[in-house]
């Protein structure tokens, strides 16, 4: 048992376009500096420019995109008798979401030249065709995991031996 209680996670309201909790999360996890409307405005100008694009639910395509980004393995550090080793775990729930938002939008950050929105629109649709730099970002923590699957033991918790 830890010591620790879990923290609560707050309920967070669906967006006002497409009463989707999934985008309000991805809203306020490009929102700098509390500005939520000028968010607002860039996703849902991205998502004019997919629909446009694609002839397709925007929706859809930025689902198809957080799921083909979406990591099922990554690496964490972990100090086992004076030695360092990166141990691959599972990647669970709202941290597999949380890092496809990072990646996708660091990736969408990263170019240059147009609007944030031209940009994120183009990485969302990479992205659902599984190509872009959020995929790229994905393959590489894989790999990573994949070449450090010796070590996996070390992610079970030692137990102590009782006398």
């Amino acid at each position: 048992m830890s010591r620790r209680t879990r923290s609560v996670r707050r309920e967070i309201d669906p967006d006002p376009k497409f009463q989707n909790e999934t985008v309000a999360r991805f809203i306020n996890y490009l929102m700098i500096d509390g500005k939520k409307s000028v968010a607002q405005s860039v996703v849902y100008e991205a998502f004019d420019i997919v629909a446009e694009k694609t002839k397709m639910d925007p929706i859809e395509i930025f689902e198809r995109a957080l799921r083909n980004v979406s990591p099922s393995l990554e690496v964490k550090g972990r100090r086992v008798g004076g030695a360092n080793y990166q141990v691959p775990f599972e990647v669970k729930g709202t941290r597999k979401q949380m890092l496809a938002f990072r990646w996708i939008l660091e990736s969408a950050r990263g170019k240059s030249g147009k609007a944030m929105s031209d940009r994120l629109a183009s990485e969302l649709m990479a992205a659902s065709k599984e190509e872009g730099g959020a995929i790229a970002k994905r393959e590489d923590v894989q790999r990573q995991a994949e070449a450090n699957k010796a070590f996996a033991h070390f992610a079970r918790p030692r137990t102590k031996k009782r006398f």
